[in-house]
């Protein structure tokens, strides 16, 4: 070890060697990749369930709704109290005359209850079809099994005691087990039950709206022709409704007129367009020589179209838009007259 002394230096690092040189550039890295997600699939064809309810404003408290009510309360007790003192009236009078009077006032009271029960029953059941197309239409569009197990249980239950769907009844029951999409099962109820109503509920619209042409155009009062287009047009409901499964009481009928009408006003399907009228009322030979039986086309043409909103009021697994019947060729057979009933309309089969 020598004793000799290093004096000091001074050490230059590499990277201050050249500090007039540009640092070098980083290297950029790579941007990752966008992610692109395939959309889900949708059906094809979606279908909705028809609109039988404007929008309701905010409610408040209906006295005229509370009038109504006390009065028939009143009027209701106030029959009952006069049927009690004249059954007694006729106690006093003759003990035999009493029991045929309380005897007939019984019957009465035992056919009230049994209407009753009957607009009941068909409420409850237009009801019942309007949850069934809810159910139906959310089973198609979402592919949703619990309302597609709902939607074919209460499908069964309405065609089970009808003898002219048994086969396709069967034909489904066969065929439930091996299919598992919820969507299809549905379409498959709907192909071998509720399709083969709809030729049918075809030959209803255009026979009643044939005879709406028909009647109208030979009727001179025109006070004649509205209640004979009302009773057809009531009388069809019923028709389409008994067809679809369906129990149109009288209140149940009124109820499915005001949908009918709702669905109309919604869809805007009263509106006539001139085009439409001219097209099969101007070109025939009729259209030209009467203007009565223009007035029968207009008429016909209106029924046709509540016809065809009953058919989707009514039809419990409701179709996609553009698949239903088409007004156009509704109106070449009504109005050309070129559809014959023949022993299949007057042998069709009937629902109960």
């Amino acid at each position: 070890m020598t004793d000799e002394y290093r004096a000091p230096q001074a050490f230059v690092l590499p990277d201050a060697a050249a500090p007039d040189e540009k640092p070098q550039k980083t290297r950029k890295r790579a941007a990752a990749p966008e992610l692109v997600f395939d959309p889900e699939p949708v059906p094809a064809e979606l279908v909705t369930v028809p609109q039988t309810e404007m929008p309701h404003a905010p409610r408040h408290f209906r006295w005229l709704a509370l009038l109504l009510s006390a009065l028939l309360t009143l009027f209701t007790m106030w029959a009952g109290l006069a049927t009690v003192e004249l059954v007694e009236s006729f106690f006093t009078r003759n003990i035999w005359l009493g029991w045929v009077a309380f005897a007939v006032a019984a019957t009465a009271g035992l056919a009230a209850l049994a209407i009753i029960a009957r607009e009941l029953r068909g409420l409850l059941r237009l009801n019942k079809i309007e949850n069934l197309q809810e159910s139906a239409a959310r089973a198609i569009n979402l592919d949703e099994r619990s309302s597609a197990t709902a939607a074919i249980s209460e499908l069964e239950e309405i065609f089970e005691k009808r003898p002219e769907a048994r086969a396709g009844l069967e034909r489904f029951r066969s065929h439930r087990n091996d299919i598992l999409d919820p969507r299809d099962r549905v379409m498959l109820a709907d192909s071998l039950l509720v399709q083969p109503l709809d030729e049918e509920a075809h030959r209803i619209i255009a026979r009643r709206a044939r005879r709406v042409t028909l009647l109208t155009t030979v009727t001179p009062a025109p006070a004649l022709d509205m209640l004979f287009v009302a009773a057809q047009n009531l009388a069809m409901l019923r028709e389409l409704a008994t067809l679809y499964g369906g129990r149109p009481s009288t209140l149940a009928t009124l109820k499915l007129a005001r949908m009918v009408a709702t669905h109309l006003a919604v869809t805007g399907g009263l509106a006539l367009s001139d085009n439409l009228i001219q097209h099969f009322v101007g070109k025939g030979l009729l259209g030209k020589l009467s203007a009565r039986f223009g007035e029968g086309a207009v008429n016909g043409i209106l029924t046709s179209r509540i016809g065809l909103a009953a058919c989707a009021v009514c039809r419990p697994i409701p179709r996609a838009a553009g698949s239903g019947e088409t007004l156009t060729k509704l109106l070449k057979e009504v109005l050309t007259f070129s559809g014959k009933e023949d022993a299949r309309d007057k042998d069709a089969p009937r629902a109960d």
